[in-house]
């Protein structure tokens, strides 16, 4: 009996051995080969946690490239559906059926978006064959800058540089039939994605609010109480972001657009019109809107011209970044403007224009996601209560008895 006593003392001693205790007493420290031992797992869990959080990933933006034709009208279609929701709400509210309403709600959009073509078509076909005139002088003008000192440039050499470069042109002739044909073929993918989305929209604007509902329907009580909660956030930020950003544009447009027509510059109104549609596309649009404006009033009017314009836009653009912008989009979306540019950085690198569109809305979504984890983290480890967080869905109580089960 004793001896088995004596043997199990003995095993459990070794088990000691085998498994260090990791907390210090004041008669003996801890071993620091068993805590680097510790730190080096806890590196590799967490470095294995983020390689394959990156393959997912990858895969994830692989298995979207097959089918991004499809889910590209639907991510637009939900960007419109916020901005033409409050109109859509509130013809239904007033005794529009929800198709009806929908269906108006739509060709009020195309009466408006086509009014403004309607409107700009008579300043265009007025004021281009003057502005190409002026262009035309500009670039005699730029010519005889160029035959004059510092450069002084022969007329030969120009001639030659011309020929060098239709050379060039005639070389990549079947490279460019072939970019013109790809580009008429985009054009057709484009318009077939414009009439999708828009069928999309009017589905959305139809029956969009029971979407929720149905959701949580289907996946239970508890994951759905979650998507329904998340949902509506991602659908609140993103309508605050259009919204305010459609404010900032209407603003940068009536102050641009007015400082173009006293300044006597052509095709001010179509200018405003690009300030506006490029406003929603954060700090590269402004600039490329911008940049349009003074080369116009350059050719047009001259150096003198050119500066004013660009001084008006700087203005107007300081009074968007320092004033408008962090007072409307700090609340609707709460991010950084330094995440912003990097977004937007990241978005255009990836898909041109429309990736520099949707980037602020994709880096707002996953703020969203990212701060609602956080809060259900809180949740779980107990430092608040479900009475304590802000839900913004419609069924609040609903939500709140299944967060806290």
């Amino acid at each position: 009996m004793v001896e088995r006593v004596s043997t199990d003392n003995k095993a459990e001693a070794n088990e000691t051995d085998a498994t260090p205790d990791l907390t210090p007493t004041e008669t003996q420290p801890v071993d620091k080969s068993a805590v680097w031992a510790r730190d080096g797992k806890s590196v590799a869990a967490w470095s294995l946690r983020f390689i394959l959080t990156v393959l997912g990933l990858a895969l994830a933006g692989k298995l979207l490239s097959y089918v991004w034709d499809g889910v590209l009208p639907v991510i637009l279609a939900i960007l419109v559906t916020t901005v033409l929701w409050p109109v859509n709400k509130w013809l239904f509210q007033h005794g529009f059926p929800r198709a009806l309403a929908a269906l108006t709600t739509l060709l009020g959009f195309f009466a408006i978006f086509g009014g403004v073509i309607v409107a700009m078509a008579p300043v265009v076909s007025k004021q281009v064959p003057v502005l190409v005139n002026q262009t035309e002088e500009g670039l005699q003008k730029l010519l005889d800058y160029l035959q004059g000192p510092p450069l002084n440039l022969q007329l030969s050499q120009m001639e030659a540089y011309t020929e060098d470069i239709t050379k060039v042109l005639k070389e990549q002739s079947s490279n460019i039939a072939s970019g013109v044909w790809t580009g008429v073929s985009a054009f057709g993918s484009v318009v077939v994605a414009v009439v999708i989305m828009f069928i999309v929209t009017f589905f959305l604007l139809k029956d969009g609010d029971s979407f929720l509902p149905w959701m949580r329907r289907y996946t239970g009580t508890k994951i759905g109480s979650h998507l329904t909660e998340v949902s509506s956030r991602i659908w609140n930020t993103l309508s605050g972001f259009i919204q305010a950003q459609a404010t900032v544009s209407l603003v940068d447009a009536i102050l641009i657009g007015g400082g173009l027509m006293i300044l006597k510059v052509p095709l001010a109104l179509v200018l405003a019109v690009i300030t506006f549609f490029g406003g929603f596309i954060p700090i590269i649009g402004a600039f490329i809107a911008g940049a349009l404006a003074v080369i116009i009033a350059l050719v047009s009017n001259g150096l003198t011209n050119a500066l004013l314009v660009l001084g008006l836009v700087i203005l107007v653009q300081q009074l968007e970044g320092n004033v408008l912008q962090p007072m409307l989009q700090s609340k609707a979306m709460g991010l950084h403007a330094a995440v912003v540019l990097l977004s937007v950085t990241v978005g255009s690198a990836m898909a041109g224009i429309l990736g520099a569109f949707l980037a602020v809305p994709v880096a707002a979504t996953v703020a969203v996601i990212i701060r609602y984890h956080a809060e259900t983290v809180a949740l779980r480890a107990g430092e608040i209560t479900a009475d304590e967080m802000e839900l913004e869905s419609l069924e609040k109580d609903e939500i709140r008895t299944a967060l806290s089960r």
